[in-house]
């Protein structure tokens, strides 16, 4: 059984008031089936989206329901493994802005996966092998992912030669273009509306 992923836009104001050691607990508590109402703008048949903590109370933070994930981490994995191997044949104006786009997200130029190591955010975990957060993105970096996927979704069928050249039909990589396009336009939503708000990026096991 492979890790999931479970991404959260929170107000990083709400956040850091909350001690560092309890902060992964809080997130996990709001994440539970049964703790969210509906959907994030549609109705409860809505399989995917922002889903929100019930109650009166202003939320200060959402989860994102990916809609063809299911919740696993592998194919997230496996999109930044497909950007690492088409990133060579992409040209610079536009590998530029993937880079900023996804780097942190779904890809790492250095290929360190503990995100949270230098954030000061949460703990560190004692085991990079099983890590209490997968992604940390402050408001400010989201700010800028959100510029660059405007950049960035007018050029994507830029990278579908790439794409049949290097990763089409290969295991450990998206099935198709569509699937591995469809997923980036997810992070765009997702990046978008979390910059909208002025608030962060928290991706937890």
């Amino acid at each position: 059984m492979g890790m999931d992923l479970t991404v959260f836009m929170a107000d990083w104001g709400q956040l850091s008031v909350i001690p560092v050691e309890s902060r992964i607990g809080r997130l996990e508590d709001m994440a539970w089936p049964g703790e969210f109402g509906d959907v994030y703008d549609g109705g409860p048949e809505q399989s995917h989206g922002w889903l929100w903590p019930p109650g009166q109370a202003p939320a200060w933070c959402a989860v994102y329901s990916f809609l063809t994930t299911t919740g696993a981490h592998m194919p997230h994995v496996r999109a930044g493994a497909t950007w690492a191997d088409i990133r060579p044949l992409v040209g610079a104006p536009v590998r530029e802005v993937m880079d900023s786009f996804l780097g942190g997200l779904i890809w790492n130029a250095d290929q360190v996966d503990a995100p949270a190591a230098a954030s000061g955010v949460f703990p560190l975990a004692a085991d990079r092998w099983r890590p209490h957060v997968l992604l940390v993105c402050l408001p400010e970096a989201v700010a800028g992912k959100a510029r660059a996927w405007e950049r960035v979704e007018p050029c994507l069928e830029e990278l579908s030669g790439p794409f049949a050249a290097e990763c089409d039909g290969w295991a450990g990589r998206p099935d198709t273009f569509e699937d591995f396009v469809a997923l980036l336009r997810e992070w765009g939503a997702v990046v978008t509306e979390t910059a909208r708000r002025g608030w962060g990026l928290v991706g937890l096991p």
